[in-house]
């Protein structure tokens, strides 16, 4: 494709401004619509009193030197404006199940030799299971920032599309630790029988080598992408949704939003989640059979979080790296699963640093897994219009996870200033995905060819982007707008190009 054509990005999420902003380093003017009045979607922080707060993206994974995040970051000139702190050495997460908790050093031989010494009956598996878990992030060519030949459907390995419990149940027998070695599930939506072993080997590796947090938040990542897309002559328009596409001959004419303004443009991105841009869509657009399929891929689970602020004065300890807490053994692959009165058997809970952050924190989020089946009876409520009755189902539901959370960390309730809580109805309304899925749709192993989308649509000048087209999260969704936009420039283009630059820099360090 030739240079200087017109993008329109629908939707200014990770992937729309990541996209565009790797379009706009290869000269394309891009134009992003954004229906929230802030840019980022997991991306995006608020306040609440004075404190700030992110609604995703809490743990990085990545950002090592040489790394894919790294490189990408760094060929978008990025990095350097990226405030990230590492998590501990030797405590990247703590694990608890029960009274037993576990911490979980960085790197892959002080991982395994941490197991190794706590289970030394499963030493020869663990070691197997670990070389074997790095081998199948091998046959993702884009994990390592390598020209990718096809599809995740290409011929793989006998385990890439084997369920993730069954590939670990392939090297260890000790429950105790093949539940510990899925702790990460709340990272990717980990559905027993069903996630691919694929998709837990990547989740892992990416963090294993080394995981991170933002420094006062993530919106910072949004902000630097929005940069080099005005850089390159785009522009960021937020707080006007699209309302309608316009699609004559297969081709997208304009888009349509809700302050009546149009935008036309040569190429069209779709950051949205697939069911949300079909609604924008005439029926023409698509054939039904294509609109049946996209409706009918099961999304992965949401979440009800807690953001809490601590009383001035309080002594809470700043902890460096993320925690997950499990009530008990036996759940760790059923946290999607919903009952009112068990409810929660597990979380993932963090201190996000400050600039100048102590020995205390000043804030804590909470993120439990909660399917959208939870709140499905109040679907039809928007936020700011909630009946009663979800406003008293949330209080109960923000209490009954404070009482699991007084059992990960006595005494937290009385260092408590305010505690804000989030559904999946809310997740679902602010970033406007289909059942306020976290992770996009899911990825079935069992069906695999369901939920893989390509970029290209049969709307000629139509493509897609974002976390429900290949991968999810801080790592995924930029290595899904590195395919999108080589769709344009060529395949393997970019990916070159990310690596020159880094080698580039390398050598003059």
């Amino acid at each position: 494709m030739s240079e200087g054509k017109d993008i329109i990005m629908i939707g200014g999420g990770l992937g729309g401004l990541t996209t565009g902003a790797l379009l706009a380093k290869e000269g394309y003017r891009v134009t992003v619509l954004e229906k929230n009045p802030i840019i980022g979607g997991g991306l995006q922080c608020f306040h609440r009193r004075g404190v700030l707060f992110e609604t995703g993206m809490h743990v990085l994974g990545g950002f090592e030197p040489g790394h894919n995040l790294h490189r990408i970051c760094t060929y978008l000139g990025i990095l350097d404006k990226l405030d990230i702190r590492a998590t501990d050495t030797d405590c990247m997460d703590a694990v608890t199940f029960g009274t037993e908790t576990y911490h979980m050093p960085r790197g892959k031989e002080a991982f395994t030799d941490y197991l190794t010494r706590l289970f030394p009956d499963q030493a020869d598996g663990l070691r197997r299971y670990m070389d074997d878990l790095w081998a199948l992030s091998e046959e993702v060519d884009l994990f390592y920032l390598r020209p990718d030949e096809g599809s995740m459907l290409r011929p793989h390995s006998e385990d890439f599309l084997l369920p993730a419990d069954e590939f670990i149940a392939k090297y260890i027998t000790d429950t105790r630790l093949a539940e510990l070695l899925a702790y990460m599930n709340p990272m990717y939506g980990g559905v027993a029988s069903h996630t691919p072993a694929f998709v837990h080997a990547l989740i892992n590796v990416l963090y294993i080598n080394g995981s991170a947090m933002f420094v006062d938040g993530s919106q910072q990542m949004a902000d630097a992408l929005a940069d080099v897309i005005r850089a390159a002559n785009g522009s960021i328009h937020a707080g006007d949704p699209v309302i309608k596409i316009d699609v004559e001959d297969h081709r997208v004419q304009r888009v349509i939003t809700r302050n009546s303004k149009e935008y036309s443009g040569d190429w069209y991105i779709s950051d949205l989640h697939p069911c949300t841009l079909l609604d924008l869509l005439p029926e023409k657009a698509f054939l039904k059979s294509y609109r049946d399929r996209l409706r009918e891929i099961p999304n992965s689970y949401s979440a009800f979080s807690l953001y809490i602020k601590f009383k001035a004065g309080a002594r809470r300890p700043f902890v460096n790296h993320p925690c997950y807490w499990q009530e008990e053994h036996g759940h760790v692959w059923q946290l999607c699963d919903y009952d009112e009165a068990t409810f929660p058997r597990g979380f993932m809970y963090l201190t996000p640093p400050s600039h100048q952050q102590g020995p205390w924190a000043e804030r804590m989020t909470v993120n439990c897994p909660m399917p959208f089946s939870a709140v499905s009876q109040w679907a039809d409520s928007v936020t700011g219009h909630r009946p009663p009755d979800y406003k008293a189902w949330k209080e109960r539901t923000l209490q009954k996870v404070l009482d699991k959370l007084e059992c990960a960390c006595p005494g937290i309730r009385t260092e408590i200033d305010f505690c804000l809580a989030s559904t999946p109805l809310t997740i679902r309304d602010y970033y406007g995905t289909k059942e306020g899925a976290l992770y996009g749709y899911n990825r079935d192993c069992k069906n695999m060819a369901l939920s893989q989308l390509p970029v290209a649509t049969k709307v000629r000048n139509l493509l897609l982007t974002g976390q429900n087209i290949n991968l999810h999260g801080i790592c995924g969704v930029p290595l899904t707008a590195i395919e999108t936009a080589e769709a344009l420039v060529g395949r393997g283009m970019i990916v070159q190009k990310i690596n020159e630059a880094y080698n580039e820099r390398a050598k003059n360090l």
